[in-house]
This record gives structure tokens, C-alpha cells and sequence, in this order.
């Protein structure tokens, strides 16, 4: 009896040791509250600042110091910016829906294309897939400024330019969201793929029905990259017409307009800041709790 007490004992002391060590100390949680708490302040910011600034009048806006706060908020700033946009030959709202417009493309495509190479890549074998991983992981090291000159020529062959393919055609698929759909797929087990086979299903289907229905946290990833980079499009080198341009082009026009159009140019950014940020606490909640609950056990 006495020894059993003590292994008992002993193993309420090792559990206790390794609840500290999971809990931490207190100072050592308040450390990494005040930490987060400031790291969170520090990415805020900025959607603070533009905020405060796209509601300044022109006055304030170039005080120095620059202050953090409104003296005089004022509307007049998005008002302006209406009215600017009406001088243009076609209205705010045309280039409202070419960024709407150009944005639902890239994303739907984009997660098509991307769900399909990405399984082609994790889950079937044939010549040379270790060398697609490898361009595929290669591609991450360049930026597109870097291959800007081959591109243009590309589109000048395919006559897309001024046109709203050349919007579209090279977000339809980016090496960031295959390479992260690609590392998804891949956790999955092959039982799964080699049961579905005997059943008789085919790879479209297995791809489908089976292993996308189970990529939910990626698929939303891949959605909030995808719009994010679809919402920013900037095709003013490729687009030459006004009916084809999007909204951030138009706020790049106006903010070289002059210094007395910047609280104009601040109030555009706002605007252009609230699809991307609305998409994205809806995608967050969305990954947080499909990763929470998406475990595979073979």
C-alpha cells in the first residue's frame, strides 16, 4: 500500500510539474499579453491612420507634426471624391463593377484551377511531378515586377491587351495558393484515394467529392490571398481604356493630381480598404473554426 501511495504521489507531482510548464507563470502570460496587445496596435494602425486622414480637411492634412486625431472631421473629402470621379468620361460606378467584376472571376477560377493542379501534384504519380514541385516551389522566389517584360510580350501574342482578359488571365492561378493547397492535399491519407479507386470513382470525382470537400481551411486561405490580390489590380500599363480600368487605377490618377487632392486620394483608399477587410474577418472565422474541427485519422 505504501508503495503504491508513493507512485501515486509521484505521478501527481509530475502531472503538476507539467501543468506549469504548459501554463506558464503568470509574468510570463502577462509578458505575452502585453506583447500581442502591442503587435496588435502596431497592425491597426494603419487602417486607423487612414481612416482619421480620409476625414481631415486639406488644412489638417498637412500639419507637422502630423497629429493622430480630427480637429474638424468633415465629409467633404468622399464627397470631392464622387465629383472628381465625375469628370472622368464614364462613371464611378463602371469602375466599381470592373474591380467587382474582375475580382469574382479571378476567385472562382482561381480556387478551380488551383484544386485541381494541387491534387493532380499531391495525389497522382507521373513522369516528372517532383520537378513541377520544385518549379512550383522556385516560383515563390520571384515577384511578378521580375518577369514583367516576358508577360507583356505573352499578352501582346494572345491580343488581350486593353482587354479584360489581361486582368484575369494571371491571377487565375498563382504558385503561393498551389503551393499551399498542394501541402494541404498532401496530409490527406492515400487510403482514402486507393478506397475510392476500388469503388469504382474516378480522379475527378475522388478530387471533388472526397479530398476538396475536406480543404476548407485552404480553400479560404486561398480565397482571401486570391482577392486580395484581384482587388488591388493596378492594370494601368495594360489598359489603356477607361471602361476597362478598376478602381484602384483611378485612385493612383487622382493622388498625382496634386497636394490638394491627398485627403481625395486618403478617402479612396478607405473605400478601397473595406471589401478586402470584410472578406477577410469572414474568411478568418471561417478557417479558425473549419481548422478546429478537420482532423484526419487513418
Amino acid at each position: 500500500m505504501a508503495r503504491k501511495r508513493k507512485k501515486k504521489s509521484i505521478e501527481q507531482l509530475k502531472v503538476k510539474e507539467k501543468r506549469k510548464k504548459i501554463n506558464g507563470s503568470v509574468g510570463g502570460d502577462v509578458c505575452i499579453f502585453i506583447f500581442l496587445s502591442l503587435l496588435g496596435i502596431f497592425m491597426v494602425f494603419p487602417l486607423y491612420y487612414s481612416v482619421v486622414q480620409s476625414l481631415k480637411p486639406v488644412e489638417e492634412l498637412f500639419v507637422f507634426p502630423p497629429k493622430l486625431y480630427v480637429l474638424r472631421p468633415t465629409s467633404k473629402n468622399f464627397s470631392d471624391m464622387i465629383k472628381v470621379a465625375a469628370e472622368y468620361t464614364v462613371p464611378l460606378s463602371r469602375y466599381v463593377f470592373n474591380s467587382v467584376f474582375t475580382t469574382i472571376i479571378i476567385c472562382v477560377t482561381n480556387v478551380f484551377v488551383t484544386c485541381m493542379a494541387a491534387f493532380v501534384l499531391a495525389k497522382c504519380k507521373f513522369p516528372g511531378d517532383k520537378i513541377l514541385n520544385k518549379i512550383i516551389v522556385i516560383a515563390l522566389l520571384f515577384q511578378s515586377q521580375a518577369t514583367w517584360i516576358m508577360q507583356f510580350l505573352v499578352y501582346s501574342k494572345l491580343h488581350i491587351i486593353d482587354t479584360y482578359w489581361v486582368l484575369i488571365i494571371p491571377y487565375i492561378a498563382t504558385a503561393m495558393n498551389l503551393y499551399l493547397m498542394r501541402q494541404s492535399m498532401s496530409t490527406i491519407h492515400d487510403a482514402m484515394v486507393e478506397a475510392a479507386k476500388v469503388d469504382g470513382a474516378g480522379l475527378f470525382r475522388i478530387c471533388w467529392q472526397i479530398i476538396v470537400p475536406n480543404q476548407k481551411p485552404a480553400i479560404m486561405t486561398i480565397i482571401i490571398f486570391a482577392f486580395q490580390q484581384a482587388w488591388n489590380i493596378n492594370g494601368g500599363s495594360v489598359i489603356y481604356s477607361e471602361e476597362y480600368k478598376t478602381l484602384p487605377t483611378i485612385v493612383q490618377q487622382i493622388s498625382l493630381a496634386g497636394l490638394a487632392r491627398q485627403g481625395v486620394t486618403f478617402a479612396s483608399a478607405v473605400l478601397l480598404l473595406i471589401p478586402p477587410l470584410v472578406v477577410f474577418l469572414i474568411a478568418q472565422g471561417n478557417v479558425m473554426e473549419t481548422m478546429a474541427n478537420s482532423g484526419m485519422k487513418d
